[in-house]
């Protein structure tokens, strides 16, 4: 009975200590600080440029470029359009006092690719955007980002200024070289900052 006595004496202590120390761990725990890290904020380059009316047409509309880190997105809506495809491109000049937009020069393919649909493993030019869709109004919009722009970075390969935004009246082939078959210009905006 006396060996009984001790022995629970004995479990007794070992529960009480491993408790006790249960209690310490949980309070190291809950005394632990947390660190907060904060970040600058990312600041955006911004261009937005207008749509001029080219070869006699009613085309409008506002193209917006935002630059955040290393991603440019192109964002717009073009009026005045025929109801169907129209293709889009960026041109190499900033120039649309043409009144049919010729005055831009030729689709900004600053890597010397054929043309060609955007990502195609055979090649395609910076400019090379695709085609827009416009509804029964004449309303088309577009949204595209990428990492292969920037603005205003100094890199000739990538920067967007200095080049114009041109929509053309029919569709890109995505193969006829060197622009598409897209035919003529009808909406020109200069890209400068």
């Amino acid at each position: 009975m006396k060996n009984l006595k001790f022995l629970i004496l004995g479990l007794s202590v070992i529960v009480a200590t491993a408790c006790k120390d249960n209690k310490k761990d949980n309070e190291t725990v809950q005394e632990t600080e947390v660190e907060v890290i904060e970040t600058p904020e990312k600041t955006a380059t911004k261009i937005s440029v207008t749509l001029a009316p080219k070869s006699d047409s009613d085309v409008s509309g506002t193209i917006h470029f935002t630059q955040n880190d290393d991603k440019v997105t192109m964002e717009g809506t073009v009026t005045g359009l025929e109801e169907g495809k129209h293709a889009i491109h960026i041109h190499e000049k900033a120039d649309c006092s043409a009144a049919d937009g010729t005055s831009s020069g030729g689709h900004w393919n600053p890597t010397g690719q054929p043309h060609g649909a955007w990502g195609d493993e055979a090649g395609y030019h910076k400019g090379d955007i695709g085609n827009l869709e416009a509804n029964a109004n004449g309303r088309a919009t577009i949204t595209k980002t990428t990492d292969e722009w920037c603005i205003g970075c100094g890199d000739q390969t990538k920067d967007i200024l200095g080049k114009a935004v041109i929509v053309h009246v029919g569709v890109d082939d995505f193969k006829s070289q060197p622009s598409g078959d897209a035919g003529s210009r009808i909406g020109c905006a200069g890209i400068i900052e």
